[in-house]
């Protein structure tokens, strides 16, 4: 498993140690569990995003060619 060291402001720091003793979780797995959470929602749009902006009336959208990918050296 991963290990991150990250500077937070002292006052930001107790915050989240009370957050987590109230959820019963250590430090480290309520973090977790925060970045898991705002990962996992990030990789979708929110239900009803589109519908925000209406409906697009223009031409269809087409993604231009994108050209051939570059070959690299193998990383040892």
């Amino acid at each position: 498993m991963a290990q991150l060291h990250c500077y937070v402001p002292e006052d930001l720091a107790r915050q989240a140690q009370r957050k987590a003793t109230l959820s019963g979780l250590s430090l480290s797995r309520y973090l977790a569990e925060l970045i898991k959470r705002d990962a996992d929602s990030s990789a979708v749009w929110p239900e009803g995003y589109f519908n925000l902006f209406g409906k697009w009336a223009g031409a269809p959208l087409e993604r231009p060619p994108q050209g051939v990918a570059e070959t690299r050296l193998e990383f040892k």
